[in-house]
């Protein structure tokens, strides 16, 4: 049995934050419009969901056609079967990830960025699937007081704590 592994460059547009995950059912992609569009309602979203059965077809999703075809050439490039990723404008992974876990279909997430995003894929004869992905760049040090600080301002500047 053979297997080869690729890194996929994952394309995330300008003002964008991806979710990608695993889930396991046709109704997927229904269901994540309906958590996003009930819970951040001003938000512009793309979803697609790749199916691993039956016709094996992209489903997709949403009310911005650019993000929605941009998750569409996202998947196309990973090539594996019951993955999703989610597009999102004007809103951030923080206000939705836990109705997404939450899902009855989402197995899992794989990371929620706005970061440089590479998926590890591995392929065999049978079809492709997802190892992990390198999310951004590695660490550089250790935060410094003054560094420690600078993050509690900005947390309280954006208003996520007081």
């Amino acid at each position: 049995m053979s297997l080869e592994i690729n890194a996929i460059a994952i394309d995330i547009p300008d003002d964008c934050n991806l979710i990608l995950g695993q889930t396991h059912f046709i109704k997927t992609a229904e269901d994540l419009y309906e958590i996003i569009a009930t819970t951040v309602s001003l938000a512009r979203f793309g979803i697609a969901f790749t199916e691993a059965s039956g016709p094996c077809l992209i489903r997709t999703e949403g009310n911005d056609d650019e993000l929605t075809q941009a998750c569409v050439r996202n998947l196309q490039a990973i090539g594996a079967g019951h993955v999703f990723c989610i597009l999102l404008r004007d809103a951030y992974p923080i206000n939705i990830l836990n109705q997404i876990k939450n899902c009855p279909e989402v197995c899992g997430i794989y990371c929620a960025t706005a970061n440089p995003l590479q998926v590890i894929v591995a392929s065999t004869a049978q079809g492709s699937g997802v190892l992990g992905v390198i999310d951004g760049f590695p660490p550089k040090g250790v935060e410094s007081d003054d560094d420690r600080q600078k993050r509690r301002d900005f947390l309280r500047a954006i208003g996520y704590k007081r």
